[in-house]
């Protein structure tokens, strides 16, 4: 019997299309859904699973995460990548009656990546993506607000250029610092129109200057870019970092989130956010969250103003507040577990932008599990593998009090090694030896770029080591570790200017002698002096949970001990 072979060409297309790589949201309706790790990530599965619930989503789509692997192997994204993601745009500008960057109403997107695992602040994002010098005229017209929309320019502009182009945060910085100081503004939100006009035009010669090209005008070719950039973040070494610490693999890559953006920065009816539905910290079952009126998602997360206690929603907004709260309720019971969400708030109308099973640290982790054991949400079996086994670490270190004074948190690095430590600024070895005494009764805190092996005798003495560079595997994070003690590295919004004896973050000045608090748990550093609590392994919650997992137990350790003095 005779068998005829397809041509390869007839073939390909057929192997190649085979691959759903676009999945679309929107409409009340997803192609994905919330068990979709593998393919879409966490936040891709968790705005279609809220999408497929009818909830406010932001209609968008997610490109999945095998064209980032193959992203990676080839340098490159197949050109059924690209079909698949023109196609999905063209739904997305149908349903939203808008063409992406153009016309009297423009449609803008914002480029968010999302791995399977949560990976927070590690990979990169971009906002207002379709904005250029002819649409950006057309939104100040739509909204009848011109200081909006040069404010959502020049975010733009900032964000493609640090993130896509490479250019370094602080070139922008440098100029927005300026023409605050020349107009005399304490605060972003003091620049008007004109201001921020000015500053996009310095922005664009920043770009040009670093770049050595313009600032993209066509809204196609920025949307590739993004796409791209966000795919080339996974290897950042932020995020290189991040994995090796939570043993992710290297080979799963990110998806890529596309969706019509909605804004928080329209006026004093517009907001965004980010809560917890439970403490991420202790634990308690509270509201936990902040937001702040009139800005957008990074202000909130980058300290650039102080955000407002999410409580603070329910004096002036109480129906979006009561909205949020039934919403986030549902969203617990639903995925049984505590969950971290974005939102936005546009003109008084309440959207979610992500929902996803919350970081926390050992003690709100052994909480939970009981208090979800108690509620019916989980079994007994299940809340024991809700605790990481080092997360019980937590209890077995110093760690800070917070109800002892207020806690203003200055900067977020690694959390090297765990428990707190409180004390005075140094900024050498030698220093931190005569200041912590012959009896060691000062507590000090070396504060370094980095540290090095000659820096052993001043680490011996403090108390605890921050560090504005290096990861989890410095010198200052092994060799904390080993000594038993406190150390956050690589907290790269605090400058150390070791010449002058500095440290500078938030537009803050820290000298030598200065008390710093900071928690190797979570990697917050706080400014001033906070009480610290004794640790704590006879905690009746700890003891709770251990006995609960006693007749899963299979192995018993009876020591641990490297040398004699353990």
């Amino acid at each position: 019997m005779a068998t005829t072979t397809l041509p390869e060409a007839e073939v390909q297309p057929v192997s190649k299309s085979a691959t759903k790589y676009v999945y679309f949201f929107g409409g009340s309706k997803a192609d994905g859904n919330g068990k979709m790790k593998d393919e879409l990530g966490g936040k891709g599965a968790g705005l279609a699973e809220m999408t497929n619930a009818g909830l406010p989503v932001p209609p968008g789509f997610t490109i999945q995460t095998e064209a980032c692997r193959e992203y990676m192997r080839l340098g490159h994204v197949s050109e059924e990548v690209d079909r698949q993601m023109e196609e999905a745009l063209a739904h997305l500008e149908k349903l939203q009656g808008q063409k992406l960057g153009s016309g009297e109403n423009p449609l803008l997107v914002s480029v968010r990546s999302g791995a399977k695992f949560s990976m927070p602040g590690m990979m990169d994002t971009i906002l207002n993506l379709g904005l250029n010098d002819e649409s950006v005229e057309a939104l100040a017209r739509r909204s009848n607000n011109p200081r909006f929309a040069a404010d959502s320019y020049r975010r733009l502009i900032q964000m493609f250029g640090n993130v896509v182009l490479e250019i370094p945060k602080s070139a922008f910085d440098e100029v927005f610092d300026a023409k605050k100081k020349k107009k005399k503004a304490k605060l972003d939100t003091d620049l008007d129109a004109k201001a921020l006009k000015e500053v996009i035009e310095e922005y664009k010669k920043v770009v040009k200057k670093h770049a050595k090209r313009e600032f993209p005008q066509d809204p196609h070719e920025q949307l590739v870019m993004a796409r791209d950039a966000v795919f080339r973040s996974w290897q950042n070494e932020r995020a290189k970092h991040y994995r090796r610490i939570n043993n992710i693999d290297d080979m799963l890559g990110t998806a890529v989130n596309v969706q019509a953006m909605v804004f928080g920065n329209l006026g004093e009816t517009s907001g965004t956010g980010v809560g917890f539905t439970r403490n991420p910290a202790t634990g308690v079952k509270e509201f936990y969250g902040e937001f702040l009126m009139n800005a957008q998602g990074e202000d909130v997360v980058a300290g650039i103003r102080t955000p407002v206690h999410i409580s603070e929603l329910r004096k002036i907004m109480p129906q979006v507040y009561d909205q949020l709260r039934e919403i986030t309720t549902r969203l617990e019971k639903h995925y049984r577990d505590m969950q971290d969400f974005e939102f936005t708030i546009q003109e008084g109308k309440l959207y979610m932008l992500q929902t996803r099973n919350g970081k926390r640290t050992g003690l709100a982790a052994v909480k939970v599990a009981l208090q979800m054991v108690e509620e019916g949400l989980i079994t007994k079996e299940e809340a024991i593998f809700r605790v990481e086994p080092n997360q019980l670490y937590d209890f077995l270190v110093p760690r800070l009090d917070e109800k002892s004074g207020k806690v203003e948190v200055l900067a977020t690095g690694l959390p090297a090694s765990p428990g707190a430590a409180v004390g005075q600024i140094v900024f050498t070895a030698d220093e931190a030896v005569k200041k912590a005494g012959h009896d060691r009764k000062n507590p000090v805190i070396l504060v370094r770029a980095e540290t090095t092996p000659e820096d052993i005798h001043g680490m011996e003495v403090a108390i605890g080591i921050l560090t504005s560079r290096g990861g989890m595997t410095s010198h200052a994070a092994v060799v904390t570790r080993g000594m038993g003690k406190c150390c956050v590295a690589g907290a790269g919004d605090i400058h150390v200017d070791e010449k002058k004896r500095e440290m500078h973050v938030k537009g803050q000045v820290f000298k030598e002698g200065d008390w710093l608090s900071f928690d190797g748990t979570t990697g917050r550093v706080i400014k001033g002096e906070l009480g610290t609590l004794p640790p704590k392994a006879d905690d009746p919650e700890l003891l709770q949970l251990m006995g609960w997992a006693e007749p899963f137990r299979k192995l018993r350790v009876r020591a641990n001990a490297d040398i004699p003095r353990d």
